[in-house]
């Protein structure tokens, strides 16, 4: 398993929104600038992103991003879903990937499910929220 730049992108968008929850809709320009990557690249991220409804969008003056629940009711697991073609650590494992004519004989077939379960489980005990920064209170 390797996570794509748009799975990570992904994740960086969802955090600086969340660290700036109470600034309301942010404009991807801002977000562009925080996070140093493309804005181009940051609206297909947003889209799908809107698309799931884990953000809300707003258009014009005013507008932008936000996140849609609390940062705690979001998974590293949900969001890395939407972007990444697969999590499996192996391709017969694939969502939608044809049935393995040698699964019946694999002698490591036990071994990647249990991987891919280890993986499964652990990004969706990740919440969102874990991985923000305190709010800077100023002192």
């Amino acid at each position: 398993m390797l996570i794509s730049t748009r799975g990570r992108y992904a994740l960086r968008v969802m955090i600086d929104l969340a660290e700036h929850r109470e600034d309301g809709f942010i404009p991807l320009k801002v977000i562009s600038e925080r996070q140093a990557i493309s804005e181009k690249y940051l609206e297909s991220i947003t889209k799908l992103l809107v698309r799931a409804k884990l953000l809300s969008g707003l258009r014009g003056k005013g507008g932008g991003y936000k996140l849609t629940r609390p940062p705690e009711q979001y998974t590293v697991g949900a969001i890395l879903r939407l972007t990444e073609e697969s999590l499996a650590p192996v391709s017969c494992l694939a969502p939608g990937a044809d049935p393995c004519p040698r699964a019946a004989d694999c002698r490591t077939l036990p071994l990647w499910q249990g991987l891919d379960k280890v993986i499964a489980d652990y990004l969706d005990s990740v919440p969102l929220s874990s991985l923000t920064r305190p709010a800077d209170t100023g002192k």
